[in-house]
């Protein structure tokens, strides 16, 4: 089955102390905000949690997707739930996969797994039936406006043919570097949903990028 592309700008890249202001410059047309979850524990960096998703929730009605970067991600999932509409877990982070995955789903939630870079795809075999998406990471998760990793290409290449194999109907999304110069290399490698931090918030027109992001990712030749 072929996927819409989709953009989900990451809010890890915008101005919190404008977050509202910087919301409303991409939720005409965005498809979804990324919500970057770091715990300080299993990356370097901590970030944001429920009051700040509770009060986005609040004011917008937009798809709300949670990537849990954060170690026993297991303990929150009920608490995440109330607000968000998809729940990406690391696998590096999980000891019963099969276990998060299935809870998330009880709780009316998109299920998704993320693999850090040096993760490798065949590690998924087993649990790709029960994935609504897989997050590929394209740099090393922790900030924003970090350089592209350049064998995201063939690892994204080796999912889809996993997934084609299975006969499994999964989203396979990006996040990391992603821009006008990769989107379509990217999309073409099989990917249909790209997190877009930097490039969409640091833009001076958010909502036009989108749109050129977009048009760039499904560009035939």
């Amino acid at each position: 089955m072929e996927h819409l592309t989709k953009i989900y700008p990451s809010i890890l890249a915008a101005d919190f102390l404008n977050l509202e202001e910087e919301i409303n410059k991409v939720s005409k047309e965005a498809d979804g905000i990324h919500l970057d979850i770091m715990d300080g524990i299993f990356v370097p960096n901590i970030t944001f949690g429920i009051p700040i998703i509770e009060s986005i929730r609040k004011i917008f009605d937009i798809y709300l997707d949670a990537h849990l970067m954060i170690v026993e991600p297991e303990k929150y999932l009920e608490i995440f739930s109330k607000y968000v509409n998809s729940i990406t877990v690391h696998y590096e982070t999980v000891t019963h996969l099969h276990r998060t995955v299935s809870r998330i789903k009880e709780l009316g939630c998109k299920a998704g797994v993320s693999l850090n870079p040096h993760t490798p795809v065949f590690l998924l075999e087993e649990i790709l039936p029960y994935l609504d998406k897989v997050l590929i990471m394209s740099v090393n998760p922790g900030f924003t406006g970090q350089k592209f990793i350049e064998s995201t290409y063939s690892k994204v290449e080796k999912l889809k043919k996993m997934a084609q194999e299975k006969e499994v109907d999964i989203d396979i999304m990006v996040d990391g570097g992603v821009n006008i110069n990769n989107i379509n290399l990217l999309h073409k490698s099989g990917v249909n949903t790209f997190v877009v931090g930097a490039s969409v918030f640091y833009s001076n027109n958010p909502s036009q990028e989108i749109i050129d992001l977009k048009k760039m990712a499904e560009k035939n030749g």
